[in-house]
């Protein structure tokens, strides 16, 4: 493999060490990923003969070159007694801005000495294909050292995650139990843009919850209804794409959903503005623009465009301004203008009103 490579690494006692120096985890599975980590930890400090030093740093790009030479001191000389150091880097995009800030970086990586290493670990947003600092995983790749995904579950897969972690547990799940928990925290929500980068965590810190409550008995599915608070990801963005493809069942369920738990003003917020870009969207393409030069017109990503021309190839452009306009009436009821209902039961009837007069389809 072409590239430099770091020195060969040995133990306190010269042998080969089998574990890679570097190593970029990456993914929208934050649990995962860290679970990786100190696996990572674990092996280094076997082979080295001593527990590792965790060193955490994090990429800010006003203060690249002075952590850039904290990574090279920690790590560039091998520790005399016990176990080296892992720096556990975070945030790594922030320490690649500048050119000589990025190419002092990967020049560190062939200076790790024995016993030390260097973990990236990069959040990504929930189904990115590949991660965002390819230069930093090339040369991660160079030096011998693991690159890995850690992609959050959902669906069906989420419910296998959660019946394994209550195994290794040893908490009994009845049947059904598993799905009920995947379901009650979002893990069937199937829009591409829902959040799910503490949904592995999310379902571990409720596993704990139902295992406090009972112990060596199995965990029903009614057990989880009655202790797990229904959470969606992203449901907010969900509620936006249902108006949007004029879905009002769909959208009145997500409404119900974010009631008592969103404020007014915010769902007000995100509905006007989708209600206003289906408008300028609509205006544009009736008007003869192609679809495929709209993202350069809006400054926005390809795949964002085309679900909202999409979306607005629903609508004809009456129906948008009515929406538009009975969304701008329902603002001032929000707002407590003069004559406007103030209960938050008839508040809630007009958004429900104008998800049925004005999102279906007629």
């Amino acid at each position: 493999m072409d590239g430099p490579r770091p020195p060969s690494r040995g133990t306190s006692h010269g042998s080969a060490m089998t574990v890679p120096a570097v190593a970029f985890f990456w993914g929208d599975d934050d649990l995962a990923a860290g679970k990786a980590v100190a696996r990572f930890a674990d092996a280094i400090s076997a082979e080295a003969g001593g527990p590792v030093e965790r060193v955490a740093i994090r990429g800010d790009r006003n203060q690249a070159a002075a952590l850039v030479g904290q990574l090279h001191e920690r790590v560039a000389t091998q520790s005399l007694f016990g176990g080296g150091t892992l720096a556990v880097v975070t945030n790594v995009g922030a320490l690649t801005v500048r050119r000589e800030d990025r190419t002092a970086l990967l020049a560190v990586l062939p200076l790790i000495a024995p016993g030390n290493a260097v973990v990236f670990v990069e959040s990504t947003a929930t189904g990115a294909k590949e991660p965002g600092q390819k230069r930093v995983v090339d040369a991660v790749k160079a030096a011998g050292g693991e690159v890995r995904a850690f992609r959050s579950p959902k669906a069906g897969e989420l419910a296998g995650w959660i019946e394994n972690e209550a195994r290794e547990r040893g908490l009994n799940l009845a049947a059904g139990t598993a799905r009920e928990l995947a379901l009650r925290i979002g893990g069937f929500v199937v829009d591409n843009d829902a959040e799910r980068r503490n949904q592995t965590r999310m379902a571990a810190l409720e596993l704990d919850k139902l295992a406090l409550y009972r112990g060596a008995d199995p965990v029903s599915v009614d057990d989880v209804r009655a202790l797990v608070a229904e959470a969606v990801p992203g449901s907010v963005w969900a509620l936006t794409d249902a108006v949007g493809q004029r879905d009002a069942a769909k959208a009145s369920s997500l409404y119900e959903r974010l009631a008592s738990a969103t404020p007014e003003p915010v769902l007000l917020a995100v509905l006007h503005r989708r209600i206003r870009e289906l408008i300028e969207i609509g205006d544009l393409l009736s008007t003869g623009t192609r679809e495929e030069t709209l993202p350069r017109t809006l400054g926005l990503h390809p795949f964002r465009v085309q679900q909202l021309a999409t979306q607005a190839r629903r609508w004809s452009g009456p129906d948008l301004q009515a929406a538009l306009e009975d969304l701008l009436e329902l603002d001032a009821t929000v707002k407590g203008a003069p004559g406007s209902p103030s209960s938050e039961s008839q508040r809630r009837l007009g958004f429900t009103l104008w998800i049925a007069t004005r999102v279906a389809a007629h």
